[in-house]
């Protein structure tokens, strides 16, 4: 299938819904999880519960946040997210459902509103107890002047950078939200997702058998091609520039 296929696709789409994963950021320099020398093979994941109970292990994961040593922020958004921009403020995509935690979607300019983060977002940090937003600047601070490891402004409780870890519950809100655009869209669009990691990864199959069409762009084949109405094993950047072109 080719470029132009998908160009087809979308132009006949009424209401799709855009699902992204690390593939569309690593065009920005942003390393993947699971791939030889993405950020797991590189460091090992600090679980929740390790996180909760351990201040070694807080410290070691403030120590990386500031270091920037996972590399998930600090980049510019490339033209895969800007396409995707564009969908949204042209009214062809309801949402973009995103296993990013990386903020590109909303430094290309997609309301934060339209934007369903399953796994979080790394570029601002949250009370574990009352949920009150800390700017990672302002932590930073403290930190590496004092090494003093953060804690609520507000009750005293534990903050932590936004992102959802390994053990830690999924946000609940945001999965509902998802699985409601899921069922209201005719197209769902996956862009660099390698669909292993649920459950966020049943969206797809979820609108598949609800008779949305489903579209998957990633440079590598997954699991879920067999199910696909058209495959793409393409650059997301180059691929969605040219099936989304900018309005005259």
């Amino acid at each position: 299938m080719s470029r132009a296929d998908l160009a087809r696709l979308i132009a006949d789409a009424r209401r799709l819904v855009v699902f992204t994963g690390a593939g569309i950021s690593t065009e920005s320099g942003i390393p993947d999880f699971r791939s030889p020398g993405g950020v797991w093979s590189k460091m090992k994941p600090i679980y929740f519960q390790d996180f909760v109970a351990d201040p070694a292990k807080r410290r070691e994961a403030w120590e990386r946040a500031f270091s920037g040593r996972t590399g998930w922020t600090g980049r510019e958004p490339n033209s895969g997210h800007h396409a995707v921009a564009r969908l949204v403020a042209q009214g062809k995509a309801a949402s973009v459902i995103t296993q990013n935690v990386d903020n590109l979607h909303q430094a290309s300019g997609v309301p934060a509103d339209r934007i369903v983060e399953l796994h979080g977002n790394a570029s601002y940090a949250t009370c574990l107890e009352c949920g009150e937003r800390h700017e990672l600047e302002a932590l930073k601070v403290g930190f590496l002047k004092a090494g003093e490891i953060p804690y609520c402004r507000v009750c005293g409780g534990l903050v932590k950078t936004a992102t959802i870890s390994f053990g830690q519950p999924m946000p609940q809100a945001e999965m509902a939200r998802a699985e409601a655009e899921t069922l209201n869209c005719d197209l769902f669009l996956v862009l660099g997702s390698s669909l292993v990691v649920y459950p966020a990864a049943g969206f797809p199959l979820l609108a598949k058998r609800n008779g949305a069409e489903l579209a998957i762009v990633n440079r590598e084949p997954t699991d879920l091609d067999g199910f696909a109405d058209l495959v793409l094993h393409d650059e997301i950047g180059p691929a969605l520039s040219e099936a989304v072109p900018f309005a005259p």
